[in-house]
């Protein structure tokens, strides 16, 4: 038997630091990535898709927002169970229960509304574990493994949430209990526990049986995300008593989410921190966030604010992140003999190279116009 494990679509989600139009780009590209499971169902002949909690990014959504997320489920052909997890729980507003949802649901996708058992079909049960608000009062999935046996039904767990080893605050109730996950996989009565929650790609534990999925399509820095972009093609032989599993992940993602930590003291600096950006692929589906550190004279700054400039006009977006940035401005000696001006033009220029060397307040100001000055006459073109 083989099935698709998958989690944390997020359909919805938005992004706050994208580009005009990347935003609705990237929000067609979630939905793409689960389109996109039609063809991976086919190709490896998996027999459903489960989706480990939050599908939607929220429960309060735009009706164009279901409406086109139903029409991407629709294409993948093979059922799909959705679990509500922490950002769409089955709470009195959820957006499983709307209307609209309800209405245009298609007919391969089924909701895990109820916590317990669910059948695919003789032999092969869901065991699911929904969440009902944001706040779970207790570890969700624990009670659904109550009173499950080794009696030949081949069964997957479907939860959402912290696994207590990753996480240092214990006492957290809404943690799931790693122990009582592995106990009953000792025991027979469950043989695969697909989980959600963990945006990265990631097995749990040392039974080869329990999975984060990660999230289809990249929702964070790859210093955050490891390993995002991914959906797990699971076999288990249901011919063999003991009933063994294979995982095999499958990239269906397009976007990334990347971190560059670079130092820059030089015009060298700047001219290479110009070819890595070129470099980078794909630059629409790319966002990039800078951490730069470094001393640099008002020229080669202004290189920089104008490099920095272009890449943010190509990629769906780049920023440079303050709290991780520090570069100093300070004018060279003799940086602004040659500009071929002079009189009282000169003694202004004098006097704003003094004020941009000082710690006064309105050094900042300073650099800021003789950067200005050099861009205008052409002297910071990178």
């Amino acid at each position: 038997m083989r099935f698709v494990h998958t989690a944390d679509w997020q359909l919805g989600m938005t992004r706050y630091f994208l580009n005009g139009e990347a935003q609705p780009r990237y929000s067609a590209a979630r939905r793409d990535a689960v389109a996109e499971l039609g063809r991976v169902a086919a190709d490896t002949g998996a027999e459903f898709v489960v989706v480990a909690g939050d599908v939607f990014e929220h429960n309060q959504l735009a009706p164009r927002d279901v409406s086109q997320s139903l029409e991407a489920m629709r294409t993948i052909g093979v059922p799909v169970y959705l679990l509500p997890g922490n950002h769409d729980p089955l709470d009195a507003s959820s957006v499983y229960t709307s209307p609209l949802f309800v209405a245009e649901c298609p007919d391969n996708v089924s909701v895990l509304d109820r916590a317990g058992v669910r059948e695919v079909r003789p032999g092969l049960e869901l065991v699911a574990a929904p969440w009902t608000s944001k706040a779970p009062s207790s570890d969700p999935v624990a009670g659904v493994l109550e009173g499950l046996s080794g009696d030949g039904v081949t069964r997957v767990v479907v939860g959402h949430g912290g696994v207590d080893i990753f996480v240092p605050d214990k006492e957290r109730p809404s943690l799931i209990r790693l122990a009582a996950l592995e106990a009953a996989v000792d025991r027979g009565a469950v043989h695969y526990v697909a989980l959600g929650d963990k945006h990265s790609r990631m097995q749990v534990g040392s039974t080869g049986r329990i999975w984060y999925s990660g999230s289809p399509e990249v929702t964070n820095y790859d210093d955050i995300e490891m390993d995002p972009g991914h959906v797990l093609i699971v076999d288990i032989d249901e011919d063999d008593p003991a009933r063994p599993v294979t995982v095999e992940p499958r990239k269906v993602g397009r976007w990334r989410f990347v971190t560059l930590r670079r130092g820059v003291d030089s015009d060298r600096d700047v001219a290479d921190l110009d070819i890595n950006l070129d470099l980078l692929p794909d630059k629409e589906r790319t966002v990039v966030r800078l951490a730069l550190t470094g001393s640099l004279t008002v020229t080669d700054k202004a290189a920089l604010d104008t490099c920095l400039d272009k890449y943010a006009r190509l990629f769906a977006a780049l920023r440079v992140e303050d709290k991780q940035s520090d570069i100093a401005v300070v004018p060279a000696d003799g940086e602004f003999d040659d500009l071929g001006i002079g009189g009282f033009a000169a003694s202004a220029v004098d006097e704003l190279v003094a004020t941009a060397r000082s710690d006064g307040d309105a050094a900042d100001d300073a650099r800021a116009a003789l950067a200005l000055l050099l861009r205008l006459s052409d002297r910071g073109v990178a």
